[in-house]
């Protein structure tokens, strides 16, 4: 711990200034680190979860917990989307009528199990056509950025 000396009233105020300086510069920084990790992260919710998801449902029917696991898995725990962000979206799939999710026990409702619709499986097929080059682009702007940056 420091051991400070103030000769007077200025001397105080001043080193208040500065670790109030100090504090508002951390506090920056921090919020702009945090800003940087959302941001990063709502190009794969809200652009590669959603065909994500369907393309796990392709598979079979699953729960949000279920799903969630098995993004984990095939992306060797980099990606593991939260099941607050999965919900939602599993509730929009189904308004839309691309899914439908079905309750393990009607009277308890415990669980809800998801699969897709046949306009599910149709916008499905669509949805992986059109993000094709999209994702395609976004690897190589990636791969500009990195080496631009790393290399």
């Amino acid at each position: 711990m420091q051991n400070f000396s103030f000769n007077n009233i200025s001397d105080i105020k001043a080193e208040e200034k500065r670790l109030h300086d100090e504090y508002m510069q951390k506090l920056s920084e921090l919020k702009a680190l945090q800003k940087s990790k959302e941001s990063s992260g709502q190009i794969f919710t809200k652009g590669l979860l959603p065909i994500y998801v369907l393309h796990i449902l392709t598979k079979g029917h699953a729960n949000g917990n279920d799903i969630s696991q098995k993004i984990g898995h095939r992306t060797n725990g980099l990606w593991v989307p939260s099941t607050g962000g999965i919900y939602p979206l599993l509730k929009k799939l189904e308004k839309e009528g691309f899914v439908m999710g079905i309750w393990d026990d009607p009277k308890k409702k415990f669980q809800k199990f998801y699969s897709l619709t046949p306009k599910g499986q149709n916008e499905y097929i669509i949805r992986k056509d059109l993000m094709k080059p999209r994702i395609e682009e976004a690897l190589k702007v990636f791969k500009i950025i990195y080496k631009d940056i790393y290399l």
